[in-house]
């Protein structure tokens, strides 16, 4: 060991092995570290860990990338919705010219007594604001088509992210069937996005309405964007006026005034919340729930609506129950169905320009009786519910009129509350059968003969040139010899209304029935005497009131005045009435009373009318019984009645004198109820005349202004009758 001498230093070498030991226990008295098991994964595996970074930075790229264009597109989109929503916002008018959109005007039709009963075209009851409206109506219809409407821009993504899902759940596209749209949507919607409607633009006015309904993606955008300029020009309460007057509600009508005064008959700023109810629901599909076409199914539609309401707290409980309990009911003229036939007929009747393409809004008064329309309507139901074998197809028409000419009641079929379809009175042109007698025997008495003049009712043959002989028979295959002509038309006998035809002259009879209104085309041969003619009902009950009347012609008419809606003073009158006078009032006088026999003594014996009441008519029943009629009158009314089948199939067991009689009837008890019994404006003779011996004698009353042919026929009635041919 060596001796180092006191504070002598270290030597170089013990110095660093002394440092190089003192590192070494440093180390030794260190803690031992370790490095994670991940660490050591992540460097069994470095390919892995690339991978994924490239990945990651990909996507940061795209990402990158995408957010570079997207705001960049997003900022274009932006500029071209506010160029698009500025340009609209320049064009959009003042509310007041938005309201009322209506490409065609409106008839509005009353009865003789001044009462609304049916309504055609585009109907517009005037303006109505969110001010003016009932709120109970105002609420409606923001809970239920669009209840954030007061917090929205026009647009709202809650209501179309709804939509969207509620379509793709039911298995629909995306768009189909909930469109998600809010009232301003709907409204640009209306306003076909501000582009009208032309006539002469190549569309139809459907073609045109379809094309404003579209739901494609570019519509829907191109609806956005309006709506959006619409908000930024209007405060909610326009737009909601805007809807309000151009939305349609059903039955023609055009905004909610005039959907209030349709089904109820008042003012949409007093419809109750039961009546709110009603109309708000027909906006989801307003013939489908229109209360004219189902009242149960638009009443169950306004319980909903009830209840949407109530949730967001637009009713109370009480109120909202109250609704429930007594829910909204049509007013009377709703009910009649838009006045049906009668409406069908005036509308048709009427000059075009003011009825079926009018462009205005007219008034027209009519010659109406609602009291005597039911009063048929009821008649014809109570006879087939009775009468008529369940499930037959068979059909009847009634028409009641004025002696001048004035309709007073129309049913066309026998379904009566319907309306644009085929009316049996005034379209169906039918043979007429012995409903046509009157007409032969009104020659006959023109020409002086009279009701007690005879003929001899026997086998009877006519050789017609071309077609061989022809012989007519009697209903019942007898014959009755020498009858008066009362009897002869009281029984409907045949041979001896032809026999008088024959001898008055066909071209005689023919124009003394087209004098009296039948227009249609009156059949050439000797079967003339025997209604092988075709006619409508509506033109032998208006020839029948020429009978009563005294002998003069009629038009049947419907309209008695027409005038603009803004205007005081009419545009025009009465279309028809009393004419020329056909025959003379005597041989009228006698007429009626040889047809008060068909109903007291005749054929029409089942017409007869309660508490003596006098009655006068004819039966008429065609070859095979594809006709069976009964036309008749009281001193009051004349009434025409026709059944048969479309298809002219034969009635089974039918004739005039029956069912038809039984319909008239019951349509004239009514009619007549509360009114005093008149007497008939007829001949009444001396009791029992004694028959004449002679036949169809010389008349005793001629005219002045009877024409030679008249004079020449006139003098051979008595050789012609005499040979029995």
């Amino acid at each position: 060991m060596v001796n180092r001498p006191r504070g002598s230093g270290r030597l170089v070498a013990e110095k660093r092995t002394s440092q190089s030991r003192t590192t070494s226990d440093r180390k030794k008295a260190a803690p031992k570290k370790t490095k994670p098991k991940s660490a050591r994964k992540a460097r069994n595996a470095p390919k892995r860990g690339l991978i994924s970074g490239m990945f990651f930075g990909f996507l940061g790229l795209i990402w990158r990338v995408l957010w570079g264009f997207g705001w960049r597109i997003g900022m274009v989109v932006s500029l071209l919705i506010g160029a698009g929503v500025l340009y609209i916002y320049t064009t959009l008018p003042p509310v007041s010219e938005l309201v009322d959109g209506r490409a065609r005007g409106s008839v509005t039709l009353m009865d003789r007594n001044g009462a609304v009963f049916a309504w055609r075209g585009d109907q517009f009851g005037g303006m109505i604001t969110a001010d003016t409206v009932s709120p109970y109506l105002r609420d409606a219809i923001v809970a239920t088509e669009d209840k954030r409407f007061y917090y929205h821009i026009g647009v709202d993504p809650i209501g179309i992210a709804s939509a969207v899902k509620i379509n793709l759940s039911e298995g629909r596209g995306p768009l189909s069937g909930h469109g998600g749209s809010t009232i301003t949507q709907q409204t640009a919607k209306l306003l076909c996005l501000g582009v009208p409607f032309d006539p002469n633009g190549g569309m139809t006015e459907a073609e045109y309405e379809n094309d404003c309904r579209q739901t494609t993606l570019w519509r829907k955008i191109k609806e956005a964007v309006f709506a959006l300029a619409m908000e930024a020009k209007y405060s909610k309460d326009e737009i909601l006026t805007i809807y309000m007057n151009r939305a349609f509600l059903g039955a023609g009508a055009r905004g909610f005034e005039a959907a209030s005064q349709r089904y109820f008959g008042k003012s949409a700023s007093a419809v109750t919340p039961a009546e709110s109810a009603m109309l708000a629901g027909l906006l989801k599909a307003p013939t489908r729930y229109a209360p004219t076409n189902n009242l149960e199914r638009s009443q169950q539609r306004a319980g909903i609506i009830v209840g949407l309401m109530e949730d967001q707290g637009y009713l109370t409980t009480s109120q909202a129950s109250t609704a429930r309990t007594n829910p909204a009911q049509l007013s009377e003229a709703a009910e009649a169905k838009a006045g049906g036939y009668f409406a069908d007929w005036v509308m048709s009747d009427g000059p075009e320009f003011f009825t079926r393409e009018t462009t205005e809004d007219v008034i027209i008064k009519t010659t109406l009786d609602q009291r005597i329309q039911k009063a048929g309507e009821d008649a014809m139901k109570q006879i087939f519910e009775e009468k008529v074998s369940e499930g037959s197809k068979a059909q009847a028409a009634i028409v009641v009129m004025s002696a001048d000419g004035a309709v007073r009641a129309m049913v066309g079929g026998r379904k009566t509350q319907v309306s644009g379809v085929f009316n049996r009175a005034t379209s169906a042109k039918r043979q007429t059968g012995s409903a046509f007698k009157p007409f032969v025997y009104a020659t006959a008495l023109e020409l002086g003969h009279h009701w007690n003049s005879t003929v001899v009712d026997e086998p009877y043959t006519i050789d017609i040139p071309g077609s061989g002989p022809w012989s007519p028979e009697n209903y019942t295959r007898k014959h009755y010899g020498r009858v008066t002509l009362e009897y002869a038309l009281a029984n409907s006998l045949n041979i001896p209304a032809v026999k008088v035809s024959e001898a008055v002259g066909r071209e005689n009879v023919r124009r003394i029935a087209s004098d009296f209104g039948i227009d249609s085309d009156l059949a050439e041969g000797p079967a003339l005497a025997l209604g092988a003619s075709e006619s409508t009902l509506i033109e032998v009950t208006g020839a029948y009131a020429g009978i009563l009347n005294g002998g003069s012609s009629v038009e049947p008419y419907g309209l008695t005045e027409l005038r603009l809606l803004e205007d005081n003073e009419p545009v025009m009158g009465t279309e028809g009435g009393i004419g020329e006078r056909v025959i003379r009032e005597e041989a009228a006088r006698e007429l009626i009373y040889m047809m008060s026999k068909v109903v007291s003594e005749g054929t029409g014996g089942r017409a007869k009318l309660p508490d003596g009441r006098e009655a006068a008519g004819k039966t008429g029943t065609t070859s095979a019984a594809r006709d069976a009629w009964f036309v008749g009158f009281t001193a009051d009314y004349v009434a025409g009645v026709w059944m048969g089948y479309d298809d002219n199939t034969p009635l089974k067991g039918v004739t005039g004198g029956g069912l038809p009689a039984e319909i008239w009837r019951e349509t004239m008890t009514r009619v007549h109820d509360g009114m005093p019994a008149k007497p008939l404006p007829m001949l009444r003779p001396a009791p029992a005349p004694a028959p004449q011996n002679r036949e169809l004698p010389a008349p005793s009353n001629r005219q002045t202004s009877e024409n030679p042919v008249d004079t020449v026929l006139r003098d051979v009635l008595n050789s012609i009758f005499g040979a029995g041919n």
